[in-house]
């Protein structure tokens, strides 16, 4: 009996030792870190992207035939105007002769029919005269009148034939036109055997070999326009609504990670993509790689402005943030208390600005905070 009454003796008083510690730990206010004021904070959106080239074309040709010849080749510069490539032409310059000679042949045509103008008008110039003489002498009755009627006659048909003349010399320079219209023509389909460089570009990649017959619009060559190059960043609508046109902004490649090179926002898609809810911003390098390559994963962090001085909250310390409003603990008369308070701009490091709803004198707690604290004694560290 007296054994058992010491052993529940012993076991109260661990008891009460335990609710004791347990209530001394609970009743010792907890020393929390919280949040202080920065100094000159800057607010970057981070985007993830890709290298592409504002103007990327796939050369071709207008006419079908077979490569002959190549000029340029992948990773070459070339100058708007330099030839890129050849197809044969052999049956094209038969062509462009046939309409030479042809050209040349209504040429003749035409000049033989101003000549027989100048020959009409002699004649009718002559018959015009022997018909005056005439239709004097008729009146006199030194002719008869019916050498006077023939002499008439005459001049009629030299006007009809001066009439005819001037009509073939039209038909002739009709012919001319038209003849002169399928040289030109020939010439054109015969230049376009000769591929190009629209503008001063880079070579991408050459899609065909020598022997190829391609047909008319088969890409030949992937140009990428020099200069044209810049960095397509996806950012999330949720923090593209400050980026504005002209902003700075710094590039990383993912090749060359320890580098860094200036860049400026240069367009902002007007359509987002409506799956990953992400906007389109083209940033621009003021000095980019002498070499880069379209596709490659790019990083870019767009400065939108630079805060003088902001209480930072980190991400992890807020509760149920919608974009403008969440909940943090806070540390108010010695006490902590859960409250939702309103954010501003977003840092890259995941840091939201805090822009109101404290109460007077209460400090944001930046630190994980022991379930079931409600109401707790606390004290900043």
């Amino acid at each position: 009996m007296r054994k058992s009454v010491c052993v529940f003796v012993i076991l109260a008083l661990v008891a009460t030792a335990i609710v004791g510690a347990a209530y001394f730990v609970r009743s010792r206010p907890l020393a929390l870190k919280v949040a202080q004021v920065e100094e000159s904070v800057p607010i970057r959106v981070f985007g993830l992207g890709t290298v592409e080239a504002r103007v990327v074309s796939k050369a071709s040709f207008d006419v079908g035939a077979m490569i002959v010849e190549f000029a340029a080749d992948h990773g070459n510069h070339v100058k708007k105007g330099d030839e890129l490539a050849r197809l044969v032409s052999t049956e094209q310059e038969a062509k462009v002769a046939r309409a030479k000679a042809a050209s040349r042949s209504a040429e003749a045509a035409t000049l033989k029919a101003q000549t027989n103008v100048e020959k009409a008008r002699a004649v009718l110039a002559q018959r015009r005269e022997a018909n005056r003489r005439k239709q004097a002498l008729v009146g006199r009755s030194v002719v008869s009148e019916q050498t006077a009627e023939e002499a008439q006659r005459d001049e009629d048909v030299a006007k009809a034939d001066l009439a005819v003349a001037e009509s073939d010399v039209e038909v002739a320079k009709a012919q001319l036109a038209d003849a002169s219209a399928q040289y030109d023509y020939e010439r054109t389909i015969l230049s376009r055997h000769v591929l190009v460089a629209p503008f001063d570009a880079v070579v991408v990649d050459r899609l065909r070999e020598l022997g190829t017959v391609i047909k008319a619009g088969d890409p030949v060559f992937t140009l990428m326009e020099n200069g044209s190059g810049w960095v397509l960043a996806s950012v999330d609508e949720s923090r593209a609504g400050p980026i504005a046109f002209g902003q700075r902004a710094q590039v990383r490649l993912r090749s060359r990670p320890r580098e860094t090179f200036e860049a400026r926002v240069v367009r902002i898609g007007i359509e987002s993509d409506r799956v990953s809810e992400e906007r389109r911003v083209y940033v621009k390098c003021d000095r980019c790689p002498e070499s880069f390559h379209l596709g490659e994963q790019a990083e870019a962090l767009i400065d939108i402005t630079k805060l003088p001085s902001a209480l930072m909250i980190p991400e992890t310390a807020v509760q149920g943030f919608d974009g403008r409003r969440g909940a943090v603990w806070t540390i108010a008369n010695g006490r902590l208390e859960r409250r939702r308070v309103d954010f501003g701009l977003r840092t890259d490091d995941a840091h939201l600005e805090y822009a109101g709803g404290l109460a007077e004198g209460a400090q944001i707690v930046v630190e994980p905070v022991p379930e079931g604290s409600e109401g707790r004694a606390a004290e900043p560290l």
